[in-house]
């Protein structure tokens, strides 16, 4: 079994992890799904986000806020990911973000937010009953590309923290149908704010906050095919630690931070532009604690690029 794995991996890429087949036709893939790029092989593009919320919950108490209206969020991101090798790629990405309140006197931030590295590691392969059972180790880290303020929320463009976390991921495919599932811990660091003392629940002479962890989880289902994905998801997260904002006070970035969101995505490879990829979906928040309630819309473009040698 072990020395036929290679060729079954691309034999049967529509039923694994790989999505690679003789014709060069690759689909592009994120750091929170089961999907490889082939070594030498490129995916880079762009992806637009839209996030708007009214409602919000204060602690558990769910309220909106006239001094906000409605708050939306735009980012542009660029994506970049490369295969080292057939189990082994790396992802960068970075987004410009921009907020804006339709309500009250904050004005809303713009700017480049943080750069993200991921190394992602096809770990394990296995042909099991009628699918194949694969396990994926995801390593990632992200830093501040500019000095923009974390402690202006909800109106911030980001936390300013830098972070690093590992993310691990089953995933099993039958056919064309598939179900995964997936746990992440993020250490985060402590941030500098630009005054000298702040209230928690008790008052700290510092400007140095201390940020809690992070973890999250996500379980998936769906259809996967070369030509077309369609995928549900549930996902969960939950800081380790932090306070609740108090009754009428702005948001801090130390805060507990805990949200349920459902959502789905849908990617398509057109047959006659090889190597070109469109993907739309989004989520919504079912559940929250110190978060907006928001509805978030996503749609992206992806080119994939060969840089493989070529042989006769």
């Amino acid at each position: 079994m072990i020395k036929s794995l290679p060729r079954y991996f691309y034999k049967y890429c529509l039923a694994a992890c790989c999505f690679l087949v003789f014709t060069q036709t690759v689909n592009a893939q994120t750091d929170a799904d089961a999907l490889m790029i082939p070594k030498n092989f490129l995916c880079t593009g762009v992806v637009y986000t839209h996030s708007d919320w009214k409602n919000y919950w204060e602690g558990t108490f769910k309220r909106n806020n006239g001094n906000i209206g409605t708050l939306s969020t735009n980012s542009f991101m660029v994506v970049g990911n490369y295969g080292i090798t057939n189990k082994l790629d790396v992802l960068v990405m970075s987004p410009y973000v921009k907020t804006n309140a339709s309500e009250g006197t904050l004005k809303g931030q713009s700017g480049v937010q943080d750069l993200t590295v991921a190394l992602k590691y096809l770990a394990f392969l296995s042909e099991i009953g009628k699918g194949i059972f694969s396990i994926h180790a995801i390593a990632e880290g992200s830093i501040p590309l500019t000095n923009y303020e974390a402690d202006f929320l909800p109106v911030s463009i980001g936390l300013h923290s830098k972070t690093a976390s590992l993310r691990g991921l089953l995933n099993y495919q039958t056919g064309r149908f598939f179900v995964a599932g997936a746990g992440q811990y993020v250490l985060r660091s402590d941030i500098t704010i630009d005054r000298n003392s702040y209230y928690t629940d008790h008052l700290i002479y510092s400007n140095q906050v201390d940020m809690p962890n992070v973890s999250n989880w996500l379980v998936s289902t769906g259809y996967r095919s070369l030509k077309l994905n369609i995928e549900a998801i549930l996902s969960q997260t939950t800081t380790q630690g932090g306070f609740d904002i108090r009754k009428n006070d702005m948001p801090f970035p130390s805060n507990r931070m805990n949200m349920t969101t459902i959502g789905g995505l849908a990617k398509y490879s057109f047959e006659n532009v090889t190597g070109l990829e469109l993907t739309v979906g989004g989520n919504y928040v079912i559940k929250g604690r110190n978060v907006g309630q928001s509805t978030n819309l996503f749609a992206s473009i992806y080119y994939v690029l060969d840089f493989s040698k070529k042989t006769k």
